[in-house]
Formats: structure tokens, C-alpha cells, sequence
């Protein structure tokens, strides 16, 4: 048995895993964060990557600034420079090196940035490039989309459309949105879209449309430095100049570009404006159904009081037939009291001549007699001549009532070429729903009757 214990040595990791181990809690314990400090040994190797310390006057920094991000930077780097940047603390394992991974660069407190932003936007403010205000329809029928093809703007946008007014035609005109290429691109894709109205303009017909009636220009939100491409000076002039009515929506709602001092409207997102363009179809349909259903009772309420008013009308309409033998009756009534009164007005005559006559026989005077009888006669002329005038004026009454009742007569109707049908039981067929194929009918005509077969019914 040996003299000596011997104990087991502890677990070890290698260095590349410290390393590791080490950046993974930097990255997850930091995120992302914004440093100032000064630019010292700056270095620009053909990688296209950029190097640099960042240092203050008690401590320093190494920095990287990678070629995809610092190709999209539009600050100058030089040493000596104060500047902010935007970035993630991190180890360059091979090497041990605590660093930070650069994103996003501005000058320290407002900067060059910003004081050329401001400078540029008093200048384009007193030539009236910020003058725009033009209405955009509402809902556009077709929008032309100017935006990354690859952001969240885009995404968010196509979203918002679809879910509100699907009906609205979009086009996308792809851009980049941010670096040097970014303004050149936009003003490109405006111009392309001007070009297309305007060459359909002059080659418009009746039947033809503009293919595009707005533009919206947005992208998501960023650093000063992502969003500086739309304060270019360029960009803001084309659109001023822009035919079509243009929305920008340029980042979150605090930042303001000079692209949206230049558009016709702002809109603080880029859903926010997809909202501000199209109305809500949900909105527009609950607006049409309560309408439907307010249609719906006011034509049930006059379907019903109209229903009402033809039931009351049925109900005083009488049958031609009804009223024609009331007419009969009344001109019958009529002629009986005509010839009641002929009767005793003749009665009363004739015994006025029978007491004349009886008074002349008395005295009997061969010249009286004479006379009387001369007086007689003229006066049977006259009562005879009276009963004619008298005669003729009743029978030309009765011919005016006459002619007044034939014209409401059915019979008069029936002599211009219409006719009655009646089924056997009497009763008149107003309607083609009361007959059936195989019925016998009877057409009363203005002369004569027809016995008649329903072979079928037609619709109208």
C-alpha cells in the first residue's frame, strides 16, 4: 500500500470554450447598447471592414465596424472624432479581445448630422418644397408601394391592406431604404411611376385609367443614420414634384425626415398609414347591413300601408254590372214619373175642358157656342201642341241619361273590342291564376257570346 494519497485533478475546459462561454454572456448580458468616446488608430483594410478604439480619458474600447453595416454609414470616421455608436459587447475568441461589434454611428451630441438635417430643412422650407398638401383618394384604387422588398415595413403594410380594403391594387416598386444608394433608388422608382401616368395620359381613352392614383414611401424604424438616406435633398425635391399625390411614413412616429416635410401627408408608421389610406371593410360592411335592415322596415311599413290602402279600395270598388242596374233602375224610376205627370197633367186638362164645355152648353148661344168651341179647339191645339213640346223635352232627357249611362257602360267598353269572361258559375275571371287548362270560359263580346277552353297559361 502506498505512503502517498493521491487526489483526482479538477475538470478543466479549454481556452477556445472560455472564450465562448465568456462572449455568450457578454452578448446575452449587454445586448445592444450606445457608447461615446473619441476615435483613436483608426484602420480601413481592403476587407472593407473598419477598425478602431474608442476611447474616453480613463478607458478604451476596440471596435468593429463591419463592411454590411459601415457600407450603409453616411458619417465620415477620422481619428479624433467624437462619436456615438450603436452596438453589441462581444470577445473575438481566436484572440481574447473584449470588443464591440458596431451597428450604427452618429457624431456625438447633435453632430454634423444634424446640423446639416437642419440647415437643408430651413433651406427647402423657404423654396416651399414642405408646400405639398394634396387630398389622396380615398380608398385608392391603385397605390404604388416604393420600399425594401425584404423589411417589416413592406410586411406590415400588405397586412394592413389586406385585412382592412383587399379590393385596393398595389404595386411594389423594390428600393433599398437606407446607405448611399438608398436616394438615387427612390428617386428612380418615383420618377418611373410619373413616367407611367404620365405617358398614359396622353395616350388615354374614354375607356382607359391611370394605373396608379398615390404613392406611399416608407420603411421601418432606425438610428439618425439608418433613416438619413430619406433626408436626402434630392429625394425631397422629386417628391415635390411628384404628379401623384405622396404618403411617407418614415420610421416611428418620433422621427421626421425631410421626405415627410416633402409629402402631401405623414403618417407616424407605416401600418399607420396603410389605416390612414383604406377605410375598414368590417366598418363599411356593419354601416351597409344596418342600412339593409332600415330599407328592409321602411318597405315591410309601405308594403303594409299600401296593402292596407288596396284592401280599403277593394273594398269600395262595385262591380260594372252592379252599377249599371242601379243605373237601369234609376231610369226607370225616371220614366214612371214622367209618365205620371204626362197622365195628370193630361186628367187635368181634360177635366178643365169638360167644365168649359159644360159651362157653354148652359148658356148655349149658337154664337157663344161657336165661340166656346173655337175656344175649345185652340185650346186642344195649344194642350196638344204643350203635350208635344212637353213629350219631346222628356224624351230628350232620357236620351242624355241615356247617353251618360252608355258611357259608363261595360257594353260600350266591350264595343271598342274587349271583352268579359265569366266561368260557368257566372263569376268574371279577372285573373289567369283563376282558371285552369281544360276550363270552358264564356267571352261576352259587344255583340254576341263565345264559349271558350283555357288550353294553357302564360306567363307574363
Amino acid at each position: 500500500m502506498s505512503a502517498f494519497t493521491t487526489t483526482p485533478s479538477p475538470q478543466a475546459i479549454s481556452v477556445s470554450d472560455l472564450n465562448r462561454q465568456a462572449r455568450q454572456m457578454l452578448e446575452r448580458g449587454f445586448g445592444d447598447c450606445w457608447v461615446e468616446g473619441e476615435i483613436s488608430g483608426l484602420a480601413r483594410p481592403a476587407s472593407g471592414h473598419i477598425y478602431f478604439t474608442l476611447k474616453d480619458a480613463r478607458a478604451q474600447l476596440r471596435c468593429a465596424f463591419f463592411r454590411n453595416r459601415a457600407s450603409l454609414s453616411r458619417t465620415p470616421l477620422k481619428d479624433g472624432d467624437r462619436i456615438k455608436v450603436r452596438g453589441r459587447v462581444s470577445i473575438f475568441e481566436p484572440r481574447g479581445d473584449y470588443q464591440l461589434i458596431v451597428d450604427a454611428v452618429q457624431p456625438s451630441g447633435e453632430g454634423e448630422l444634424m446640423a446639416a438635417y437642419e440647415r437643408l430643412k430651413r433651406q427647402l422650407s423657404a423654396e416651399g418644397v414642405f408646400a405639398n398638401a394634396r387630398p389622396l383618394p380615398y380608398p385608392p384604387r391603385h397605390l404604388a408601394l416604393i420600399t425594401s422588398p425584404t423589411g417589416a415595413a413592406i410586411r406590415d403594410v400588405l397586412a394592413v391592406l389586406r385585412a382592412r380594403w383587399p379590393m385596393v391594387r398595389v404595386s411594389v416598386f423594390p428600393s433599398p431604404v437606407q446607405g448611399r444608394e438608398a436616394p438615387p433608388a427612390l428617386i428612380r422608382a418615383l420618377a418611373l411611376i410619373n413616367r407611367q401616368v404620365r405617358t398614359n395620359r396622353q395616350a388615354r381613352r374614354e375607356d382607359a385609367s391611370d394605373p396608379f392614383d398615390a404613392i406611399l414611401i416608407t420603411r421601418g424604424g432606425g438610428s439618425l443614420e439608418d433613416l438619413w438616406a430619406f433626408n436626402d435633398e434630392h429625394l425631397a425635391r422629386a417628391i415635390f414634384h411628384s404628379k401623384l399625390p405622396v404618403m411617407a411614413a418614415i420610421g416611428h412616429e418620433v422621427d421626421v425626415t425631410l421626405a415627410e416635410f416633402a409629402a402631401d401627408v405623414r403618417a407616424p408608421t407605416p401600418s399607420a398609414a396603410a389605416e390612414r389610406l383604406v377605410p375598414d371593410r368590417r366598418d363599411l360592411e356593419a354601416t351597409l347591413n344596418q342600412q339593409r335592415r332600415r330599407l328592409h322596415q321602411a318597405w315591410r311599413g309601405r308594403f303594409n300601408a299600401e296593402s292596407q290602402r288596396l284592401d280599403h279600395l277593394r273594398a269600395r270598388l262595385r262591380h260594372p254590372g252592379e252599377r249599371l242596374a242601379q243605373q237601369r233602375q234609376h231610369l226607370a224610376g225616371l220614366d214612371r214619373r214622367l209618365q205620371l205627370a204626362m197622365r195628370q197633367r193630361l186628367q187635368r186638362d181634360h177635366q178643365r175642358l169638360d167644365a168649359a164645355t159644360r159651362r157653354f152648353t148652359l148658356h148655349d148661344p149658337s154664337r157663344t157656342l161657336r165661340q166656346a168651341r173655337e175656344r175649345v179647339e185652340q185650346l186642344r191645339q195649344r194642350l196638344e201642341a204643350g203635350q208635344r213640346r212637353k213629350l219631346q223635352q222628356e224624351r230628350q232627357n232620357l236620351q242624355g241619361i241615356a247617353r251618360e249611362l252608355n258611357a259608363v257602360s261595360p257594353l260600350a267598353v266591350l264595343g271598342r273590342g274587349y271583352s268579359i269572361l265569366q266561368d260557368d258559375s257566372g263569376q268574371v275571371v279577372r285573373a289567369a291564376s283563376q282558371t285552369q287548362p281544360g276550363q270552358t270560359l264564356t267571352a261576352r263580346l259587344g255583340e254576341g257570346r263565345l264559349k271558350l277552353e283555357v288550353k294553357r297559361r302564360l306567363k307574363r
